[in-house]
């Protein structure tokens, strides 16, 4: 197949142009920019890594790009697709967008979140929530879900979706490396500040909250809100999400085992840590969501710990899942099945 990306530049785009490269079905990979007044511009001009891809990346031109390619990638900041969304959703062409533009389906919580002009609702209503262990898309408009959101949502399904918890006790304490915050520096991400250094950031306000509340509350409608915290921490790559609850009467660390194993025990890229706790550092460079669980008797509270890389199974890598889904290819197709160690 053809695949064409949108935004080859950020992080997010870099790791799936990667990818592409990598994956047997992929015959040749197009590349654009996100305006068609953008000029043209050689790949390795823009990314120092690929000083040997003379690859050109042409400006937007929806009906080439439909005319050239079997499926696009849009891994555009948020804003872009809102706008661009529209031919392709009419022409039912395959499209997996890592922007958060078309995940959540009510345009008032997008403009409330993103403080971006919303896609109309006709559209939202359109793409698909691609959290690709639990709602596989074979065709169509794929929203590619954010990191955290994806962190949170594995670690939170086997307690929501088998009714364990309390649903007004639920905490998440989420933790970050730079890379989530793209290329673009900032004050936080200077070296000079983060170096040594943690800093919760976007408290209460994280767009991804309302994205998480979405899909919990197709699990469960009782769901209401959830306390969610964002930190910066110095690595580069990697989300660790701790996840807290309290326990309905009579669920015990039997039940949360049960519970985990009957979720996730057939899923290629979930792993149950059973013995000791999840590290970023044993998912880098790899698609899997690492989990562990634990009951505390003296607190009577639930510990889950998530841990994924940000760029991989929270962008890249869960966009290439989605996309052997939705060609009915093995999802392992084209992603590293070792982590990068050490």
């Amino acid at each position: 197949m053809n695949a064409a990306i949108i935004g080859v530049t950020g992080y997010s785009g870099t790791v799936l142009y990667q990818l592409l490269n990598q994956h047997p079905a992929v015959e040749n990979i197009h590349l654009y920019g996100h305006q068609d007044t953008d000029a043209p511009r050689f790949l390795n001009d823009e990314v120092e890594a690929f000083c040997d891809r003379r690859i050109m990346i042409e400006p937007y031109d929806v009906r080439k790009i439909m005319a050239e390619n079997d499926v696009v990638f849009f891994a555009t900041p948020a804003g872009v697709t809102a706008k661009l969304a529209q031919p392709y959703l009419d022409a039912d062409f395959p499209v997996i967008d890592l922007s958060g533009d078309m995940r959540l389906k009510d345009p008032k919580e997008y403009a409330k979140w993103y403080h971006k002009d919303p896609a109309p609702a006709d559209q939202l209503a359109k793409a698909q929530y691609g959290l690709a262990e639990f709602n596989p898309v074979h065709a169509g408009y794929v929203a590619n879900p954010g990191c955290y959101a994806t962190a949170t949502l594995l670690g939170l399904a086997p307690l929501v979706k088998k009714h364990l918890i309390d649903l007004d006790s639920i905490i998440v304490d989420a933790k970050s490396g730079l890379s989530g915050a793209g290329k673009k520096l900032t004050t936080s991400s200077h070296f000079a500040w983060i170096n040594e250094n943690s800093q919760p950031y976007k408290v209460n306000q994280h767009q991804h909250i309302p994205e998480i509340l979405q899909q919990l509350q197709q699990w469960d409608a009782g769901v209401k809100a959830l306390q969610f915290t964002t930190t910066l921490i110095p690595v580069t790559r990697g989300i660790m999400a701790s996840i807290y609850a309290k326990p309905l009467p009579g669920v015990d660390e039997e039940k949360l085992t049960a519970a985990f194993e009957e979720c996730y025990g057939k899923r290629r890229f979930v792993r149950l840590v059973k013995n000791g706790w999840p590290s970023i550092k044993e998912v880098s460079h790899s698609n899997f969501c690492d989990l562990g669980w634990a009951l505390d008797p003296n607190s009577h509270t639930i510990l889950v710990v998530s841990v994924i890389d940000n760029l991989m199974k929270g962008a890249a890598g869960q966009a290439v899942q989605n996309l052997n889904h939705m060609f009915e290819l093995d999802e392992t197709l084209g992603l590293p099945m070792i982590p990068s160690w050490p």
